[in-house]
């Protein structure tokens, strides 16, 4: 296929429609203080075994001994302590004594205190480690107004605001608290916080942006399907807005169609930029914006926007290898780290279940049939099939059309 060549109006170039949409949608948005994940080892020395954890208890009783049970030495000597003890999976009495270290580094250096970080961090990794996910929650929440008092605007705060929308997404997808809405919400706009910072320091084709536009556009794709799976029985929702959280919310459901392009838009910007028009990243880069398109039952224009990828990916080396991988086969939508829904396909001696169906031109599962004989695996088998029946593909593309698939045998390995 000929290289299409890009004009000043080419409709891919996203000059400054991402800035526009974000600013029209978070007008009246203020961020959220919330929490974050970080490395918790960082600068502090691990202790192995039980005699560096004797050496430290005995340090600690010394203190209280001389000093006084709210001693200012204490905390250090709490958070190696603790460390010692998560070396050991003692997760319990390392949570309890990292509790301890912050309430000692308030009391001696005020609420918001730098020196508790780190406490804080190894709190909830044992939490985490017990799996105590309400408790890491309210924690991730308190640590991040510890840590925003001491950012400013600019690259470290983007990389505390992606480690907490993560955190955020994570919570998601476990239901924690009866607040799906609103935590999308928060995701949505602690990456375009991040997204902010980093484009002001590094301008708009850093590649460090990409963490937090995928960020956005895993955002997006949540909120359209929040929109499809929740609203119905969610009254807080489906009534109006009635609240900043409901209103921002609205916003960016409104726009998401637009708000998704552009995000992708200005992943390609970065790919472009880095790789060159007609790199991998870039290929990809479209392809996930024909994705987009096709999510939302724009058929046609999905269509045009792979037919463009591949006059942009051209017939480079390895462009043949590209194009397989891309439209050989039916690829299950969304295809982004973090939203992919389906298992791993496994070879047919490896897996319990096995599969036909096949996917239309415009992505729909038909003729779907289970084929295998495994009794004891009916009830997980079922939700797999019902998965299979709502999951949208990236049909075939050959010879500039979508175009349906024969009938594909899938096999997969999945537990009872």
């Amino acid at each position: 296929m000929p290289r299409r060549s890009h004009s000043r109006n080419n409709p891919l170039a996203p000059a400054a429609a991402l800035r526009r949409l974000l600013a029209a949608v978070t007008l009246a948005c203020s961020p959220a203080l919330l929490a974050q994940e970080v490395d918790l080892t960082g600068g502090v020395q691990q202790l192995e075994d039980r005699t560096a954890e004797k050496s430290l208890l005995e340090a600690i009783k010394q203190i209280e001994s001389r000093e006084g049970a709210y001693s200012a030495d204490l905390p250090e000597q709490m958070l190696s302590l603790g460390l010692a003890l998560q070396q050991q999976d003692r997760h319990g009495e390392a949570a309890a004594i990292f509790k301890r270290g912050v309430h000692l580094a308030r009391i001696n250096n005020g609420l918001y205190c730098q020196e508790q970080v780190p406490l804080l961090q190894g709190e909830i990794r044992s939490s985490i480690a017990l799996g105590e996910y309400a408790r890491v929650d309210e924690l991730q929440q308190y640590l991040y107004r510890v840590e925003v008092r001491g950012l400013d605007q600019g690259e470290g705060r983007a990389a505390a605001l992606i480690r907490q929308a993560t955190w955020q997404f994570n919570a998601y997808q476990l239901g924690l608290g009866e607040q799906g809405a609103e935590r999308l919400t928060r995701m949505w706009e602690l990456y375009r916080m991040a997204w902010s910072d980093i484009e002001a320091a590094q301008g708009d084709t850093s590649p460090e942006l990409l963490p937090p536009l995928y960020g956005l556009l895993r955002t997006q794709y949540l909120i359209n399907q929040y929109q499809a799976e929740n609203q119905p029985q969610d009254s807080a929702f489906s009534q109006g807005p009635a609240s900043a959280p409901a209103d921002r919310f609205f916003a960016y459901r409104s726009q998401n169609y637009e708000l998704g392009k552009s995000v992708i838009l200005a992943i390609y910007q970065v790919q472009r930029s880095a790789k060159g028009e007609d790199s991998p990243e870039a290929f990809r880069a479209l392809v996930e914006l024909g994705d987009w398109a096709l999510w939302h039952k724009r058929v046609d224009d999905a269509a045009e926007i792979y037919r463009l990828a591949l006059a942009e990916l051209g017939d480079r080396d390895g462009a043949q290898e590209e194009q397989q991988r891309a439209f050989g086969q039916p690829v299950p939508l969304p295809d982004i780290e973090g939203l992919r829904t389906l298992p791993p396909a496994v070879s047919a001696d490896e897996g319990n279940m096995l599969v036909e169906f096949r996917v239309d031109e415009r992505g729909r599962v038909t003729d779907l049939m289970r084929t295998d004989t495994n009794t004891d695996i009916d009830s997980a088998a079922e939700r797999l099939l019902r998965l299979l029946r709502n999951t949208k593909f990236r049909p075939r593309f050959e010879g500039g059309q979508l175009a349906g698939s024969d009938k594909l045998v899938r096999a997969y390995d999945i537990k009872p």
